[in-house]
């Protein structure tokens, strides 16, 4: 057994920025690799899959990283990396390594290319077989081991909300001096006071318990002032906690961060690292560096707090406190020390069973401490708020709250246009899985179990009414006393049959009959179908398309059924329909690359010798997260790569031109997940228009209203194919979901409803 690589041990805080490539869901690759700096002792900053260049870029730049790392699986790296080393020498970060990976999609010739126009390192499968992971850390653990810290003396004129860059530089230069002890931090902290001088710059802290849903409310606080207050620059100060062990830091709290992608928003992460608490020493000097820098409002986030932490409390104006209702009996409210000196507290995630309790017993203790029992329970300043939710009413009150904290605290005053909800906490919890139905896969399963064990028992009970009536059909002559008995026996039997069993049973010889013959009739949406039951041979052998069970005992029959059955019964084990369609093969004709033109072209390439047209379509990964095609290098790279690019109605009329879609040998699959609803709209038009155009050239002129109602009727009756749009299989495995989930199960079943 091979002994574990050496860990490479920096001499620097080193800080890397890890992410996938835009439109690129293959995440597995980044995080193994953002886990093993993190265990090497890097502070990561993971911003997870579908990054741009820009995002990615602007984190390294505010977060004075030394490195980002990206993988890349869904093509167009060539443009993304060219692309980000562009970015990075424009906005003055050229010294920040860019590492990256795409196992076998980038291959040796474009990774010499790669690094010579300015990539660090491009690994290939072959440095993994060579270096071993922890050897490929190293490598870049060593290239990222740079200092960062401004030069001694260096001039503050050009700190400003403009230059994030310098903003990050300095709160670097800041922790180090710390550390250090070197001389230079006085200086500095005096240059900063001067700087800021008289302004006013407003301080909120934002602590809580881990998991409480910090980030996601800070996120949704930040959306409702950059739309309401114009012209405002916020700063964000986040905390993680660093590891006691290996000194390495996750700094996740980007990930959560949907609206800091504005020129008006600087965040900056921060580990705790030899602190013990759950604020970073030095804090207050990465404050005055924002203030400095001329923010209007400074949000620092802590790190998880147990009962006991407060400290937060003595750095900020107003300070917010976020948990949840799993705080167990309600005298544990009684230790949290920060409902002593949270001038607001929130009750996140108020979808959750018992939320309601919670924020009134979080409300009567915060009247407790204050001693305001004069005051009702409904106007302390607690709140219940649903942060997933967009648009959350609950967090929108918390908003203005905040606003008139911050006037009531500071004199700052912010005006706000955005009207007042009039509720403390969320009044609309539409969620996935209501409260009371959290166990539904459990019961599920209790119910399948239970299905199966009604099969048996049901089966022996069949099977003994069968003995018996076999035993009663061969007694004669003196034994009618005995076959009376067994009569009397029968009877009683059938009774522990349920009715379904009964009729399915009955209904079985009939059921064999009908599969016995030459041929089996049934009826579809009111049209008589029939179908051969019997394929020849060459041999002229007749040979059977359904195999019957050869079962004598009812009771395997019965079992049979309920386990298997055939094709078209339940529990349809073998598919909904009686039979297969004989007059079309059971294939795919797969395509999709460049443009719709030139997909359309390999489609009637692949069909042209079937009379069935089963299209197959794949599209671009830029199709798949919903966005149009752009010049812009990033996106440029991936159109038409490994799929079809589509983005238009007039797009979807191109690329299955020429194929009569409501035609029944025309079946048409697409593959696509997150803008499913929107593709399959544009699909229908496309159907409709079809034949709306086919009228118009059969009769000389444009269908009036009714007819067109009509056209549209048929074409939706008429128009078959398949959309892959499993988004809970996206959500958790391909991360092509673009919309959030409960939003997108409600389109799911808002076509259902429509159908």
């Amino acid at each position: 057994m091979n002994s574990p690589q050496p860990v490479y041990q920096p001499k620097n805080n080193i800080r890397v920025v890890t992410a996938t490539s835009l439109f690129d869901g293959h995440d597995a690759a980044i995080n193994i690799f953002r886990r093993i700096l993190h265990s090497s002792g890097a502070e990561v900053i993971h911003l997870g899959h579908n990054r741009s260049v820009k995002e990615i870029v602007d984190a390294a730049i505010q977060e004075d990283a030394q490195g980002i790392a990206v993988s890349s699986y869904q093509g167009g790296h060539m443009e993304y990396f060219k692309y980000m080393i562009d970015l990075l020498k424009t906005g003055g970060a050229g010294h920040i390594k860019v590492f990256g990976g795409g196992g076998g999609v980038i291959v040796y010739d474009e990774i010499k290319e790669l690094e010579a126009y300015g990539v660090a390192k491009i690994y290939a499968p072959e440095d993994g077989t060579k270096m071993g992971l922890q050897g490929i850390i190293n490598h870049m653990m060593q290239l990222m081991d740079f200092p960062r810290e401004l030069e001694a003396g260096s001039d503050l004129s050009d700190l400003s909300v403009d230059n994030p860059l310098r903003v990050a530089n300095l709160i670097t230069t800041l922790e180090l001096a710390k550390i250090k002890e070197n001389g230079h931090l006085a200086k500095y902290r005096a240059e900063l006071e001067a700087k800021i001088g008289t302004r006013r710059v407003p301080v909120i802290g934002i602590t809580g318990t881990g998991g409480a849903g910090k980030s996601s409310l800070t996120d949704e606080l930040l959306l409702r002032m950059l739309h309401d207050l114009n012209g405002i620059h916020i700063a964000i100060i986040s905390a993680d906690p660093s590891r006691r062990k290996t000194g390495g830091a996750l700094l996740g709290d980007r990930i959560r961060m949907n609206a800091i992608s504005n020129s008006q928003v600087y965040m900056r992460s921060v580990a705790t690292r030899h602190s013990r608490t759950e604020m970073p020493e030095g804090m207050d000097d990465v404050v005055s560096v924002a203030k400095a820098a001329g923010y209007d409002l400074v949000i620092v986030e802590t790190a998880g707090i147990g009962q006991g932490d407060s400290n937060i409390a003595d750095l900020v104006d107003l300070s917010i406190y976020v948990m949840t209702s799993d705080f167990g009996a309600a005298t544990q409210l009684e230790k949290i020390d920060m409902l002593d000196f949270a001038d607001l507290v929130v009750v996140n995630k108020f979808e959750k069973r018992g939320a309601e309790d919670a924020l009134k017993a979080v409300r009567k203790q915060v009247q407790r401490n204050r001693e305001a029992f004069d005051r009702p329970m409904d106007e302390m300043p607690v709140f219940g708020t649903i942060a997933s939710r967009f648009n959350d009413d609950g967090v929108t009150e918390l908003y203005h709250a905040l606003l008139d904290q911050i006037e009531a605290k500071t004199g700052v005053a912010f005006k706000s246009q955005l009207q007042r909800t009039g509720t403390k906490q969320s009044s609309s919890k539409t969620i996935i899985i209501p409260p009371e139905r959290t166990r539904y896969l459990s019961e599920i399963s209790e119910t399948v179990r239970a299905y199966h064990k009604t099969t048996e028992s049901q089966a022996e009970a069949v099977r003994r009414v069968w003995h018996l009536e076999e035993t009663a059909a061969h007694l004669a002559g003196d034994a009618d006393t005995l076959l009376d008995r067994l009569k009397t026996e029968i009877e009683e039997s059938r009774k522990a049959l349920t009715e379904e069993t009964t009729n399915l049973v009955k209904n079985w010889p009939a059921i064999k009959a009908a599969y016995s013959g030459d041929e089996l009739v049934y009826t579809v949406r009111g049209k008589e179908i029939r179908v051969p039951l019997y394929s020849e041979s060459l041999s002229h052998q007749k040979i059977p398309k359904i195999s019957l069970p050869q079962f004598k005992d009812p009771g395997e029959i019965y079992r049979w059924q309920r386990r298997e059955n055939l094709p078209g019964y339940f529990p349809y084990t073998a598919g909904v329909f009686p039979l297969k369609r004989v007059n079309e093969d059971p294939t795919r004709m797969f395509a999709g690359e460049g443009d719709p033109a030139r997909t359309n072209r390999r489609f009637k390439l692949l069909s042209e010798n079937s009379d069935a047209k089963r299209l197959s379509t794949a599209f671009d990964s830029v199709t798949l997260y919903g966005y149009d095609p752009d010049r812009r290098p990033d996106i440029y790279g991936k159109i038409g790569n490994s799929g079809v690019s589509v983005c238009s109605l007039d797009d979807v009329k191109v690329l299955y031109g020429g194929f009569e879609l409501c035609a029944p040998t025309t079946s048409v699959s697409m593959t696509i997940n997150g803008p499913a609803p929107i593709m399959l709209a544009m699909f229908l038009n496309t159907a409709i228009d079809q034949q709306v155009d086919k009228y118009a050239a059969e009769k000389g002129h444009q269908p009036d209203a009714q007819e067109y109602e009509r056209i549209k009727a048929m074409v939706l009756e008429n128009v078959r194919g398949t959309v892959q749009a499993d988004i809970l299989k996206e959500d958790q495995g391909q991360n092509t979901c673009i919309f959030s989930i409960d939003f997108a199960l409600k389109m799911m079943g808002d076509i259902q409803d429509y159908f």
